[in-house]
């Protein structure tokens, strides 16, 4: 007996949520390497905040990668591992190296961008669990686009 079987899943269906949750893992994947080098360069008066804000992002998209990853092998197939896949697909843009507070905040709200409009896809087509997951990670995103708006202003 299969995971799906146990979790009520039909695996054709399981297969376009799963594709969709592999560009999700590419774009966060790419947006976690950029909010790293955010974290190491960011220079200028605003250096302690947003070095501590970077780091924090960083961590819970960390975190995010793992469970898309996890729930990737749940619905039986494997997750991609390799990030010149990642950047082959990715919709989040590498970054390189910016330092200055405008280019990394606006950097970091186009990634944003790219991963909700990307889990907005993920919703459309998953199962209530997997919808449940990334519906999460939504309302998050929209608060963060939120404080940083009003944190450039």
């Amino acid at each position: 007996m299969k995971t799906l079987d146990y979790l009520g899943l039909d695996a054709a269906e399981a297969k376009g949520t799963v594709s969709e949750l592999q560009q999700l893992l590419a774009d966060l994947h790419v947006f976690y390497m950029n909010l790293r080098g955010f974290h190491w360069n960011i220079e200028g008066n605003q250096f302690f905040l947003l070095h501590e804000q970077f780091e924090e992002l960083y961590d819970a998209v960390e975190e995010q990668i793992d469970e898309v990853a996890e729930r990737i092998l749940m619905l039986g197939e494997n997750p991609e591992s390799k990030f010149s896949n990642y950047l082959k697909i990715a919709k989040v843009q590498e970054a390189g190296l910016v330092k200055d507070t405008k280019g990394t905040l606006t950097g970091t709200l186009d990634g944003i961008k790219a991963i909700m409009d990307q889990i907005k896809k993920v919703i459309e087509v998953a199962d209530q669990g997997t919808a449940d997951m990334v519906g999460g990670y939504l309302g998050g995103y929209q608060k963060k686009v939120w404080m940083l708006v009003a944190f450039m202003k």
